[in-house]
């Protein structure tokens, strides 16, 4: 059983590298077989789905890392229940290719086992995201 302080330790860890475009942190915080997922409609936006294992979880994570600089992230609520933590946060972002800033919502669900990160689902603005990756 994950205690609530390591929770929030890999949770505020993983925050900070995901800031710093860290992905070896990142990854040091999932378990080998653990899962990443952004939440939507895959018809709507090709990037959504899950991914499994730390080979998938870290090219996935790569993918984000250099498309989307994460220039601040302020944490609204963090609710802990046992192994499991819902993050709501407001984030100001740079989509890298088109060189735009924006300011979003996210939400990330975590699982936790043995003090690693066995799934992670993040929930983003996917209409937003759909306009900052269309053409033109």
């Amino acid at each position: 059983m994950t205690d609530r302080k390591t929770i929030e330790d890999v949770i505020n860890r993983c925050y900070t590298a995901r800031q710093q475009g860290d992905i070896e942190t990142i990854m040091t915080a999932f378990d080998k077989d653990g899962a990443f997922g952004l939440a939507g409609s895959k018809e709507m936006v090709a990037a959504v789905g899950t991914v499994h294992g730390h080979k998938a979880v870290r090219e996935s994570m790569a993918g984000l890392v250099a498309a989307f600089d994460f220039i601040d992230r302020n944490i609204l609520c963090m609710m802990i229940d046992g192994e499991r933590a819902a993050v709501h946060s407001r984030a100001k972002i740079k989509y890298v290719p088109s060189d735009r800033t924006f300011t979003t919502d996210l939400l990330d669900l975590f699982h936790f086992k043995d003090g690693k990160i066995v799934e992670l689902v993040e929930f983003a603005d996917t209409a937003l995201v759909k306009d900052l990756m269309s053409p033109g």
